[in-house]
């Protein structure tokens, strides 16, 4: 990886996009950024306001975390006596009860609001660092428009894996679908350009390390956002050069994105 004025590059990619890239267009048929790295800023950004959000209202106990995590089905929460199965109404009724809405229960919005929530300072740090270094890159090669594609479907990704894979009423929280859907879809860029895969490769099998040795990540979110991120990446990167290839990659994110959601509408249905 060569610095660049915001995050890093890929020389084998930069070279590709200098080759065959038209005035005006990126090398896989998106609109040229006129400054690099404004989307991965703004959505680092989106991250930190939210998660100073969370701080300011009670960090771990704030009420916001219940709203914004994924967590497939709701759950009453009783202090020092576990969670119930039971509908908001009845948990209403529970003395102590606390209702956790989730995805099944009618809180559809957490499959994406879940990839823009935080904790552990830890936890958002290597987050954005990792958005910060893969982003602007991404971003340049493949526009903004695409960009902004490839982060929210692999986040949705990432979602659709806990919804069936996860716990039921567990809660998951993070970026970290989205930035393994980053990492997939870099691997088949610089696949496709036939740089060196030997430094992202080391990359993504430490990361992969740290999510079955540390405790407490969900390996669902980062498998989902991951593969999910190849895919994306494939259908625009492999798209046919000329006036289709802009309908080929619609239809194909449009496929992507049915697919994703219609897995996690399955699943909410089936837990309802």
């Amino acid at each position: 990886m060569n610095d660049a004025a915001v995050g890093f590059q890929c020389p084998d990619c930069v070279a590709e996009g200098a080759r065959t890239t038209r005035q005006a267009r990126t090398t896989y048929g998106g609109v040229r950024p006129g400054r690099p790295g404004v989307v991965s800023l703004t959505l680092i950004g989106i991250n930190l306001a939210v998660y100073a959000a969370i701080i300011l209202t009670g960090w771990r106990s704030s009420r916001l975390l219940d709203w914004l995590m994924l967590r497939p089905n709701g759950v009453c929460a009783v202090e020092d006596r576990g969670g119930f199965a039971i509908s908001s109404a009845q948990c209403a009724d529970v003395a102590g009860g606390e209702w956790l809405p989730g995805v099944a229960s009618g809180a559809v919005w957490q499959v994406l609001t879940s990839a823009f929530t935080h904790v552990e300072i830890f936890h958002i740090g290597f987050n954005m660092l990792a958005l910060y270094v893969l982003g602007p890159q991404l971003e340049t090669l493949l526009g903004r428009a695409r960009f902004v594609a490839l982060y929210l479907l692999s986040a949705l990704g990432g979602s659709a894996a806990v919804m069936w894979l996860g716990a039921e009423y567990g809660g998951v929280l993070g970026a970290s679908g989205a930035i393994y859907g980053l990492m997939g879809a870099l691997l088949i860029v610089i696949r496709k350009v036939g740089g060196d895969l030997s430094q992202l490769m080391l990359w993504i099998g430490i990361n992969v390390a740290i999510t079955f040795i540390a405790p407490n990540i969900s390996w669902q979110g980062h498998l989902g956002g991951f593969a999910v991120g190849a895919v994306v990446a494939a259908i625009l990167v492999y798209a046919p050069r000329g006036p289709s290839r802009a309908r080929v990659q619609v239809l194909g994110l449009s496929a992507v994105t049915v697919v994703v959601l219609g897995l996690i509408a399955t699943r909410a249905a089936l837990l309802a």
